[in-house]
């Protein structure tokens, strides 16, 4: 690796089980410290999934993970909120600290292979 360039690896982030306001408390604090494939007024991708009598709400974006980025302040929420990270090792322990300094994280479950991982989190608001 140039040790002139920054390396960059992206992270799917999904989110849901949220509000819609939740998510966009998530995502621009993500677009605070990585460069994301939205603008930052852009609204993050948005599906609905009906299957039974359930209704599920998941948004989805891609953020570029670089080795220096901001450091966020704590964030509240209006309830928790699901993310599932889906990237290299790397990038993903990278955006999984990130968010443990804006919210409260508990892990939720991980899925790992040869060159990526698959990590749910639980985020609930931040101390502050």
């Amino acid at each position: 690796m140039n040790s002139t360039q920054e390396h960059t690896t992206p992270v799917v982030v999904t989110l849901s089980s949220c509000a819609k306001e939740d998510a966009h408390s998530v995502f621009r604090l993500l677009r605070q410290s990585f460069a994301s494939d939205r603008a930052d007024d852009d609204v993050p991708d948005y599906t609905s999934h009906d299957t039974s009598d359930v209704h599920t709400s998941v948004w989805t974006s891609t953020f570029e993970v670089a080795p220096s980025h901001a450091k966020p302040g704590p964030v509240r929420l209006t309830a928790p909120v699901r993310v599932d990270l889906q990237g290299t090792y790397w990038g993903v322990d990278r955006m999984t600290e990130t968010l443990a300094d804006a919210f409260a994280v508990k892990a939720q479950g991980m899925a790992a292979g040869d060159q990526e991982k698959d990590v749910q989190l639980l985020l609930e608001s931040g101390s502050g």
